[in-house]
């Protein structure tokens, strides 16, 4: 099988890397495999078993003894010895050892062999045996490429631990990082305890548009975009309620969730990125207490998904995910921590001079009710550790939730946090379209005013309650968040595939 490089067939070199010597050898070995008419990129393999199988069907296998059981397994090349004699095969379940001795290998496999590098993928075909060691081995019989990899893996040792390559080669990542693996299954098992739970209470799995000719459902700057074809301006969807509660309206279901991709046109942070993942569900003839006993037994389950239970650790801290939670309202939290009871106070002016007073930072544009949050955000946000229901939010903050039905400046509308975050925001949803078409002016008001996160008026929306919404209680919970508690994760890159990075210059 072997060749001069002068008859081996060409293959052309990107220039960036026309001076790596790693990259060049294996280019020979692919121009090599070429010659010997060895496809280094075929179309499948007929796989028979996967690593984690193998270790547990022959658990018992004794040291130094050989089956006469053929197996095919595949997966990537991740380390080497003895001149290939000894490969380490890993695919999605974990490793097998491959033992690849000359007297079981023809000279065109011992060439294959010669011709291979860490990081490739392999096929191999052989019978199951267990070494001197005590290793569990195949013993090859046949090697098939199945890819020819032309860059070179980190080291072994250090695996890739640059952060900002992390998240750009997220795929090295992956092949290199058991932990990263592991989060993003882990956010795999939040997803389908989220389906799981849903729909055991009988909620339908909807999908609603992303694009939106007027954007809602939140206080966030959206991104633009435009159709060429009907030449409109439309908006990458912040929230998905809206047009959630339509559904509602229509009665498709009583109860109905979707979860998706979000976009926001605002800043990075270890907690934001731009396009992120929300599960939102409605349920009718059901208000916020409602919407809060769900809420703990969707955490509660997802938690269990991950780890068997409801306890898990996040920075050190233990964190019970057990219902039922503490419910207290955003005006007595305030009170307990400082013994400022805003719900005396009168007008914005003395709700912002007593929120500058406790430390917020006051622009000197907020309502009663955004000088009351900035006052919770500054003094008891933090102290949250522990998943707590925060209850009764200002109605000038709360566009979309229905008044209290005891105090007209508050609404049914909760907030759950946990280690000091937002994960969960609910609401017993607002139905009265009159109601809605001022609560939908006030915030046109302020958007004339400066406010770039106040969205503008819905019609179609206040038209659609005005065929009638029953009672309805909402709910969202960012996936991210969630998944960064479960998985001890101290940035949401960590959870995100592939986060939103500023392009390399």
């Amino acid at each position: 099988m072997s060749s001069s490089s002068e008859d081996l067939p060409e293959v052309h070199l990107p220039p960036h890397h026309a001076d790596s010597p790693f990259r060049a050898s294996r280019l020979e070995k692919l121009r090599a495999l070429r010659a010997a008419g060895i496809d280094p990129y075929p179309y499948g393999f007929d796989r028979t078993d996967m690593a984690a199988e193998l270790q547990e069907r022959y658990a018992e296998l004794p040291a130094d003894t050989e089956t006469a059981d053929v197996v095919r397994v595949a997966g990537r090349i991740r380390a080497m010895r003895n001149n290939g004699m000894f490969i380490d095969l890993h695919d999605v379940g974990g490793k097998i050892q491959v033992f690849s001795h000359r007297d079981n290998l023809d000279e065109a496999q011992l060439e294959i062999l010669r011709c291979l590098d860490l990081g490739d993928i392999l096929g191999v075909e052989g019978i199951v045996r267990r070494t001197k060691r005590g290793e569990l081995s195949v013993s090859a019989s046949r090697l098939t490429p199945l890819c020819k990899t032309l860059e070179t893996l980190p080291e072994k040792y250090h695996g890739l631990v640059d952060v900002e390559a992390r998240y750009r080669q997220r795929y090295v990542d992956l092949i290199m990082n058991e932990e990263s693996r592991v989060t993003l299954r882990r956010r795999a098992g939040v997803l389908s305890a989220f389906r799981a739970e849903l729909g055991e209470r009988g909620f339908l799995e909807v999908e609603t548009p992303m694009l939106h000719a007027i954007y809602g459902g939140a206080a966030a700057k959206p991104f633009e975009t435009h159709h060429n074809a009907l030449d409109l301006d439309l908006y990458l969807r912040i929230a998905l309620e809206l047009y959630l509660k339509r559904l509602i309206v229509g009665g498709l279901a009583d109860g109905v969730y979707e979860i998706g991709r979000c976009f926001r046109n605002e800043g990075l942070s270890p907690r934001h990125n731009p396009e992120f993942t929300m599960m939102e569900c409605y349920r009718a003839y059901a208000d916020y207490s409602d919407i809060m006993d769900l809420t703990e037994a969707l955490l509660a389950r997802a938690a269990t998904e991950i780890h068997g239970g409801t306890q898990v650790t996040y920075d050190g801290k233990t964190i019970d995910f057990a219902g039922p939670y503490p419910r207290k309202s955003m005006a007595g939290l305030v009170q307990e921590a400082t013994g400022v009871d805003f719900l005396m106070i009168d007008g914005a002016e003395a709700a912002r001079a007593s929120a500058r007073s406790l430390g917020a930072e006051v622009t000197g544009k907020e309502t009663w009710g955004s000088a009351l949050e900035l006052a919770f955000e500054h003094t008891v946000e933090a102290s949250l550790v522990q998943p707590t229901h925060v209850i009764d939010f200002p109605r000038d903050i709360s566009p979309l939730a229905k008044a209290h039905r005891t105090d007209p400046r508050l609404t049914e509308r909760f907030e759950t946090f946990v280690n000091g975050w937002e994960v969960a925001n609910g609401f017993s949803e607002l139905n009265d379209p009159q109601d809605q078409y001022e609560r939908f002016e006030a915030q046109v008001t302020a958007r004339a005013a400066g406010d770039e996160e106040a969205p503008p008026m819905d019609r179609d929306f206040v038209t659609a309650l005005e065929f009638g919404m029953p009672p309805t209680g909402g709910l969202g919970i960012g996936i991210d968040r969630v998944t960064m508690l479960l998985t001890d994760s101290p940035t949401i890159r960590e959870v995100i595939a592939f986060p939103t990075l500023r392009p390399k210059r």
